[in-house]
């Protein structure tokens, strides 16, 4: 008996497998994939842009237990800082 195919770890049936295969020939809908609203919600009218910040270990434990105590995420605060600073 062969492997199981799996998805992070979790058995994929013959009839998913099957299925699956079936919508990849017969084509996708390009409207209804767009509407599921994949990635991360927009921040404005243009993509927002990615900037690498390096931090120290220590920087990054305040960072971080900042964001847990104000139940923000990091790029939150960080934005955040940024507009005061900016103000």
């Amino acid at each position: 008996m062969g492997e199981r195919e799996t998805i992070d770890g979790v058995p994929v049936t013959e009839a998913e497998i099957q299925a699956w295969a079936h919508e990849a020939e017969t084509g996708y809908d390009i409207a209804t994939i767009k509407r599921r609203g994949r990635g991360r919600p927009g921040r404005g009218a243009e993509p927002g842009q990615v900037v690498a910040l390096r931090l120290t270990a220590e920087e990054l434990a305040a960072l971080d237990a900042l964001a847990a105590q104000t139940r923000q995420t990091r790029s939150e605060l960080i934005r955040a800082a940024l507009a005061a600073y900016a103000a």
